[in-house]
């Protein structure tokens, strides 16, 4: 990419301020930024998702926010869930989910993409890395999230590991955020570096996964998201909250807040 590297500082400024100051990193704490602060750039936001749902589901809120206030927001699906009903044929999914897809980034004014791999087949090799490198070039974006590579889902470790190789070769040209679903089940050993508040937009991000119908969404949202969301906003001070990781370039690696 070759756009110049942002520093932190510019971060918080570009993205935690660019949602009214949300960010709750210690880091950001200490800049002593003043929250709500007006910008004039507009980002490119891609979020990965293994799956058509993942996205949706895991940080929905924190999308919806980045749209609502003028950004460009990206769902870039590794799959379009082709193995998720062993009933109906791989082709038959694959339309059903696309079409969920479509409708969830509707409501999240966001603009969805596939990646061309197969759910359940996910692959982590040469030619894939350098495929997602190539995609996330043409799209140039500044903050890339993607899903937690630590997870119990084969198709989530492939996601989160092709968002890092990407950050990674392109010499961190993009910001990286790392965002849970079903923590607990597939999700392991998060712990959230910061959060975002998505009280006010919890309905929005309701309707957008309620439009994964193949997904069991009453049940997905009321067994794992909503008490989720719940506890992530007790952790922040917020009544709903959607929680992230964020990776330090290398040359914050050694810095803690004060020293």
């Amino acid at each position: 990419m070759e756009k110049s590297k942002p520093d932190r500082r510019d971060f918080i400024r570009l993205s935690g301020l660019a949602l009214g100051g949300l960010s709750l990193a210690p880091v950001a704490a200490a800049a002593g930024l003043p929250k709500g602060q007006a910008i004039d750039k507009k980002l490119t936001i891609v979020c990965l998702g293994a799956h058509p749902g993942d996205p949706e589901f895991g940080c929905g809120g924190t999308m919806a926010r980045y749209s609502d206030a003028g950004h460009k927001v990206i769902f870039l699906y590794i799959t379009r869930g082709e193995a998720s009903d062993p009933k109906k044929t791989y082709a038959e999914m694959a339309a059903a989910r696309t079409k969920e897809a479509e409708n969830a980034c509707n409501i999240l004014n966001t603009t969805p993409a596939f990646f061309g791999q197969v759910d359940g087949n996910t692959v982590l090799d040469k030619e894939q890395n350098a495929k997602i490198i190539a995609q996330l070039t043409s799209l140039s974006p500044d903050i890339v999230f993607t899903q937690w590579p630590v997870d119990g889902h084969p198709d989530h470790q492939v996601t989160g590991m092709l968002g890092l190789t990407a950050w990674i070769r392109s010499n961190r040209h993009f910001h990286l955020y790392f965002y849970e679903v079903n923590t607990g089940v597939e999700t392991m050993a998060f712990v959230p570096t910061d959060y975002v508040d998505i009280t006010a937009y919890r309905d929005k991000k309701k309707a957008a996964m309620f439009s994964h119908q193949t997904q069991d969404p009453v049940n997905t949202y009321n067994d794992y998201f909503k008490p989720l969301e719940e506890f992530r906003g007790l952790e922040a001070g917020v009544k709903a909250a959607e929680a992230f990781i964020y990776f330090k370039p290398g040359d914050e690696n050694g810095k803690i807040t004060g020293l």
